[in-house]
């Protein structure tokens, strides 16, 4: 993956579809595709694309898309957090995977998790509004609405204790994850080997 920048006079359109193709996600992002492959180590785990990722994934890029998070490990861990604080909970899917990595993120860079969880925390998302007009809005319009490049005021004892429910709430989803993706992982892969297309890389 790589570090894409924006115009900021672009429409939230037309960095979408930068996005996608410098990305190599391909025309639709991968939204239309019926498997995504999750990796567990070096080992893809394939599984269906579920109408509820891809709702979620369509916020998710757009927040790569405003929070300038890559989409390599490190920047999906932070982007894991920023949507933790920011506010996913009416999303199971998305809320599922970013507490996942958060836990990661607290394991591999502390410091720049709690940076992201604790952005987040004073701007907030996407999630939950008419992804319509926001793509006919320009990329520097929705950033000032965002208030996603505000100087961060610093953290409070909520924060602390928000940040840390958190990442107990992530080790268990995590841990349960890697048990039930341990348990199926044969059948995904079997799965995968009889399947035509190639599944797409899961981001989110």
């Amino acid at each position: 993956m790589v570090a894409v920048t924006y115009d900021p006079n672009m429409t939230m359109r037309e960095a979408r579809e930068t996005y996608f193709r410098e990305n190599g996600f391909g025309e639709d992002g991968g939204y239309g595709d019926t498997w995504v492959d999750f990796k567990l180590g070096p080992v893809p785990f394939p599984f269906p694309n579920l109408p509820s990722r891809v709702k979620a994934l369509q916020f998710h890029d757009l927040h790569h898309i405003l929070t300038g998070y890559d989409t390599n490990t490190s920047g999906e861990l932070e982007i894991s957090a920023w949507e933790i604080g920011a506010g996913c909970w009416d999303y199971p899917a998305a809320l599922f995977l970013n507490l996942g990595g958060l836990a990661g993120g607290v394991l591999v860079t502390p410091r720049k998790t709690f940076r992201a969880f604790l952005r987040g925390r004073r701007t907030g998302s996407l999630y939950g509004r008419d992804v319509a007009p926001i793509l006919d809005r320009s990329v520097s319009e929705m950033r000032r609405e965002m208030n996603v490049d505000a100087a961060m005021p610093p953290a409070r004892a909520a924060d602390y204790a928000a940040f840390a429910a958190a990442f107990v709430a992530g080790l268990t989803s995590g841990t349960l994850f890697l048990a039930v993706g341990a348990v199926l992982a044969p059948i995904a892969l079997a799965a995968g080997l009889v399947r035509k297309k190639p599944a797409a890389p899961a981001r989110a």
